[in-house]
């Protein structure tokens, strides 16, 4: 399984379900049909398409959006990006400022703007609050459920065989994988800083 092929996946599972819980079943069962080389090629993919995702700057713009600094938090979130698919991915990966232009993150703040102002009521049943949410843990763990079902190995078997798949094939990881988040870390406090590296995330704090 190539790049190519991991994305088809993520976006085929967002077009072909109505919610996150049929998704995940829907990448579980795709994935139990294919080789077990190409369920380790996916974590791979996923783990380096994450990371891609967890740097300082992101991290900042996160932290500014939504008013939270839980590093878990951030994880989910940047697995809930990977979910909305490549082209906005990529996008936000390489100018974190943009997530204030993202769609979705716009909709989850008229939300949150909107429970607020009590125009709206919070959904009170579980799954509906997670459909309404900026963080997607689960998705991360689809691999490891694929893998666990055809093979009967604990998911541990899985980390292993994806990081025994990057030594032997050389697959293009990042080289700061493994640290989290990475990047230059810099001052949140500082507006001057935050206006020059968030300006549009900095004139939405604004208004």
């Amino acid at each position: 399984m190539d790049l190519d092929e991991f994305w088809d996946l993520i976006e085929r599972s967002g077009r072909e379900t109505g919610t996150r819980r049929k998704r995940l079943e829907w990448l579980e069962g795709e994935l139990s049909r294919r080789p077990v080389e190409e369920i380790v090629d996916y974590e791979v993919w996923w783990k380096t398409t994450h990371d891609r995702g967890c740097t300082v700057d992101l991290y900042a713009a996160y932290w500014f959006v939504f008013g939270m600094g839980s590093l878990d938090g951030f994880e989910y979130f940047v697995s809930w990006l990977v979910s909305l698919g490549r082209a906005t991915f990529e996008s936000v990966v390489e100018c974190p400022d943009r997530v204030i232009e993202v769609p979705q993150v716009l909709h989850l703040l008229e939300l949150e703007k909107a429970y607020a102002n009590r125009t709206r009521r919070p959904p009170k049943d579980p799954e509906q609050q997670r459909e309404e949410s900026e963080g997607f843990e689960v998705l991360a763990y689809v691999a490891m459920k694929a893998y666990e079902r055809v093979t009967g190995q604990e998911p541990d078997a899985l980390l292993e065989a994806a990081y025994a798949r990057v030594e032997s094939s050389g697959f293009p990881l990042v080289p700061e994988l493994g640290s989290f988040p990475h990047g230059e870390n810099w001052d949140f406090d500082d507006e001057e800083e935050l206006a020059r590296r968030l300006p549009r995330i900095a004139a939405h704090l604004d208004r």
